[in-house]
């Protein structure tokens, strides 16, 4: 496969879910910090910078790192959007290393072929991932509160039956009703 249609869809699944995120916290009562590629310091380890994170009960204003010793706390939520490359390894070796920081949640998303994987910390105090199942086709983000679901080539975050919009995606859907409501 071509490697820069690779690197495509691994900015657009990526971009996509990141608007998404957004969109879908700006909305909500709880604060959360919706970043990509953000550099993250955890004490004694080496920088790293995953695609997505999401960071609950912090408030979203910008930052250019993510320090958790002097923001108090750690990343609650990570996606890799793999497109090439040894995505085996890479996704073995993060396993294990964002279990043992102890991120509760962690997805991966093929960027080739929009396959889905996810893990979970079984308890706070776990530092090893279990691997979730899907339900229904739907991956459960108990961190998040949202459901995941690769449908179509693409990747689908649902709250309950409502499927989640880009900012994008939701003018579309409001100049189409719009649209109609024009024509009576």
């Amino acid at each position: 496969m071509d490697p820069s249609r690779d690197k495509t869809q691994h900015v657009v699944r990526g971009d996509r879910t990141l608007n998404v995120l957004r969109r879908y916290w700006a909305q909500q009562s709880r604060p959360a910090y919706v970043s990509s590629a953000l550099p993250i310091y955890y004490p004694e380890e080496p920088r790293f910078a995953p695609d997505l994170l999401v960071v609950l009960d912090a408030q979203g204003h910008r930052r250019r790192k993510w320090v958790c010793s002097a923001e108090a706390h750690g990343l609650d939520w990570v996606m890799e959007v793999h497109a090439g490359g040894d995505r085996k390894t890479a996704a073995e070796d993060k396993v294990r290393r964002y279990a043992r920081l102890g991120i509760p949640e962690y997805f991966i998303l093929d960027g080739r072929d929009c396959t889905l994987e996810g893990y979970r910390l079984a308890t706070p105090d776990a530092r090893v991932y279990t691997r979730l199942e899907p339900s229904h086709g739907r991956y459960v983000s108990s961190v998040l509160g949202l459901e995941f679901q690769s449908e179509g080539g693409r990747l689908q975050l649902w709250t309950s039956a409502t499927p989640l919009l880009s900012y994008s995606e939701r003018i579309l859907q409001l100049e189409a009703e719009l649209a109609r409501l024009r024509r009576g």
